[in-house]
């Protein structure tokens, strides 16, 4: 008799405990879901192709799990500075030779895994290896060897001084991946974050966790699960934030939509800064490109204000170099070559081209693109040059023309990364562009980290940039947001492409 009435009392006591804590809620003006939102379904327009930022380049791995699943030694934080992470101190010997990091201790992988010096050692010698697919290998490639003298001390020996080294290590290329989950990473990624790996459903979405185990708990992440939704039609972005399918978008992809949201009283819309330079890269090794005064002419010809405006509504920043206002040492350089129609068909006829010429721009199918290509058409045939656009499949199709196999006149593509004016002093680099003194400016930038002196470099390279022209620089794009009003802590501006979401909550 006793076993059959005690559930029936520890019903009764349940149920008077709900309903207690449900009439609490709606005395304090809640209901029991409000209370309990620890959920966030945010929408991106671009599905990543793997989940390992240390494999491939594109932004859209980084924006699932730098920060949330994996972290580096150190991080950048929302305002581009350089924190602390899985290293909690670091020295550099006066020579800038030798970097020593005090590592965090009792941190675990999300497989039980230790984090120490020999993990942190593995990821970077993968990183830096002769069989390594890094898309940014060359960060590692002043380090000639890593020491470990106990298991919270890093220590790496520089074959010469790296003033990014710092920077370049709290990048998502950069991030400390495990030993024994390295080689799945890909599909099912396992690192040190704040959240863990739940499941991919490739075509739809991504989810992921919150990590109860997680090293800090003053950084402890407040959301229980965050689903990464896969939306690339513009108006179905729009059309899941106004139904509540998707709680924030913070990327949206449509600027001509963004006052479809005015007066929302749900949902709000941001308005920040990226470091997507939109630039036409031009074949440099290829004629007639090859010319830089056919190169300044034709930037003479493109009126930034109206790409803006027919590309991106407006909203977008004009830039003279491959350099963003946010960026140090940053110099406003759209005076260089004005806009200027008469100037620019005088030095078609003094490059030998009186009568222009016609070429063929590969345009991948990210919006801004074959918009920003429609505008600068008609443009150039204002000055006699008939520019004919070629639509072309991005990553694949525009990866091997464009970046492999250099079968292009010119591109236009938004370069994400922060602070790579280096690209063009990479070779091979897509532009074929040489230019010996840019060079060497890039040199002089990592011989020291002093902030004022590496300014000024950059400063000079951009100077460079902005006669020489390799590509087109047009305009910076700006991140807009569009999130739940209820919604706190997703970043407003993009120092780097992502979607951190350790200090992302709800309002009660």
């Amino acid at each position: 008799m006793k076993v059959s009435r005690a559930p029936s009392a520890l019903l009764a006591r349940r149920f008077y405990l709900g309903a207690a804590v449900s009439v609490g809620l709606v005395l304090l003006g809640q209901t029991p879901a409000e209370a309990a939102k620890t959920t966030l379904t945010l929408g991106m327009t671009v599905e990543p192709t793997g989940l390992d930022p240390t494999i491939a380049a594109p932004v859209a791995i980084g924006q699932v799990t730098w920060q949330n699943v994996f972290e580096g030694l150190v991080t950048i934080d929302e305002t581009g500075k350089i924190q602390p992470q899985l290293a909690k101190s670091w020295e550099v010997s006066p020579d800038g030779l030798t970097y020593t990091f005090k590592l965090q201790s009792g941190v675990k992988f999300h497989d039980g895994e230790a984090f120490d010096s020999a993990a942190a050692k593995f990821a970077l010698d993968r990183a830096r290896g002769a069989d390594s697919v890094n898309p940014q290998k060359r960060f590692f490639a002043s380090i000639t060897s890593i020491e470990t003298p106990d298991p919270e001390t890093l220590v790496l020996h520089l074959s010469a001084p790296t003033g990014s080294l710092l920077y370049w290590l709290g990048w998502p290329a950069s991030v400390m991946v495990g030993p024994k989950s390295a080689a799945g990473d890909k599909t099912t990624p396992v690192g040190t974050g704040p959240f863990k790996f739940v499941n991919w459903a490739k075509g739809d979405k991504v989810e992921l966790a919150r990590n109860a185990d997680y090293w800090s708990k003053d950084a402890a992440a407040k959301l229980d699960k965050v689903t990464f939704r896969f939306i690339a039609d513009p108006q179905a972005q729009a059309a899941a934030l106004k139904s509540g399918d998707v709680d924030a978008i913070p990327e949206f992809a449509a600027p001509e939509l963004m006052s479809s949201f005015d007066g929302d009283a749900k949902l709000t819309t941001k308005i920040g800064n990226t470091e997507l330079k939109v630039v036409a890269g031009m074949n440099n090794a290829k004629k007639p490109f090859d010319d830089k005064r056919v190169r300044q002419a034709l930037m003479m010809a493109i009126d930034r204000k109206a790409v803006i405006d027919g590309a991106w509504s407006g909203l977008g920043t004009a830039i003279g170099s491959h350099y963003t206002p946010n960026d140090p040492g940053y110099v406003d350089l759209t005076g260089a070559l004005p806009y200027d129609p008469e100037k620019a068909k005088a030095l078609l006829a003094e490059a030998g081209y009186p009568d222009g010429f016609t070429f063929t721009i590969k345009s991948p199918q990210m919006a801004y693109a074959p918009r920003s290509a429609q505008v600068m058409q008609a443009m150039l045939a204002e000055i006699g040059v008939t520019m004919n656009i070629e639509p072309t499949e991005f990553p694949a199709k525009w990866v091997q023309d464009v970046m492999k196999d250099r079968a292009y006149e010119m591109t236009i593509v938004a370069h994400a990364e922060p602070l790579d004016i280096d690209i063009y002093a990479r070779d091979p680099y897509y532009f074929n562009y040489k230019n010996p003194a840019f060079n060497d400016l890039m040199k002089k930038v990592q011989e020291t980290s002093d902030p004022v002196a590496q300014a000024k470099i950059f400063g000079d390279a951009q100077k460079i940039l902005a006669e020489d022209v390799p590509a087109l620089y047009l305009f910076v794009m700006p991140k807009l947001g569009v999130w739940d009003k209820k919604l706190k802590g997703l970043w407003e501006n993009e120092p780097i492409p992502s979607n951190v979401l350790t200090n992302v909550s709800w309002e009660d």
